[in-house]
């Protein structure tokens, strides 16, 4: 389950749930924690791919027309 589920309402941005989860997966990483990296060059490094990539399918979603009828890619 993901844990932008748990507690938050929705804050209206597109791919918000989505968003929200890659931020803590990066912030929690232990690329940030232990080795006291930048979460954007964690990103570069690989953690968090997953997330990254269905962040990237529900951007790239919304840019599709058929999206309209199918809705939004991701959770």
């Amino acid at each position: 389950m993901p844990k932008y589920y748990e507690e938050k309402e929705e804050d209206g941005r597109a791919c918000g749930g989505v968003r929200e989860d890659l931020r803590q997966c990066l912030l929690e990483s232990p690329c940030v924690l232990q080795e006291n990296k930048s979460p954007k060059q964690c990103l570069r490094e690989g953690h968090c791919r997953s997330l990254q990539n269905t962040f990237f399918a529900c951007k790239r979603s919304m840019l599709d027309a058929r999206a309209r009828f199918r809705g939004k890619k991701g959770y």
